[in-house]
């Protein structure tokens, strides 16, 4: 079963950004770790079930976390490699990156842009699909580029919009 995105997206920024003080941050991206799951969990603010995610065999999750920091996740990924694209089927936040004192801006695209990177790495062309909420179909077409499958709440990013993205993050990755 494919979960439905229901992340609302700041802006993209060329890393992630302090949101107060708009300096930009240094940034990896890493697969979680067992240990991490003792700190993504509801009771800490986190919405989804990662560690379900976590233990699916077909499933990769990733964090964002910024360099000079990495014990502190920022956002969470997890996604599934498919024939000829990625399948996108969670995007999170951190709980201290949420709401108006949220800490930094720019994680959701920062997952995002870093999916659509593995997708080309994948000769996938960018392509990555997601199940998204009826109520936010308007919100990722203006925000992601992402196109809506008639009939279905289904939505891809193609190869265009996904070089945008990546781009963004990763200077010059495209040309």
């Amino acid at each position: 079963m494919t979960n439905e995105i229901s992340a609302l997206f700041d802006k993209i920024t060329s890393s992630i950004e302090d949101a107060t003080t708009g300096a930009s941050c240094e940034t990896n991206i890493i697969l979680i770790t067992k240990t991490d799951l003792k700190t993504i969990t509801k009771k800490n603010g986190w919405n989804f079930n990662w560690r379900l995610e976590f233990n699916s065999l077909q499933k990769q999750v990733y964090k964002l976390v910024k360099k000079d920091e990495s014990n502190v996740i920022q956002g969470l990924i997890c996604f599934e490699l498919k024939e000829g694209y990625i399948e996108m089927h969670l995007i999170e936040t951190a709980p201290h990156n949420f709401g108006k004192n949220k800490r930094y801006i720019g994680v959701m695209y920062n997952l995002v842009a870093f999916v659509c990177k593995l997708s080309f790495e994948r000769g996938f062309d960018g392509v990555v699909a997601f199940t998204a909420k009826s109520s936010l179909i308007n919100h990722y077409r203006e925000k992601l580029g992402a196109i809506r499958i008639p009939g279905f709440n289904r939505m891809v990013i193609l190869t265009p919009e996904a070089k945008k993205l990546v781009n963004s993050y990763y200077k010059n990755y495209l040309l």
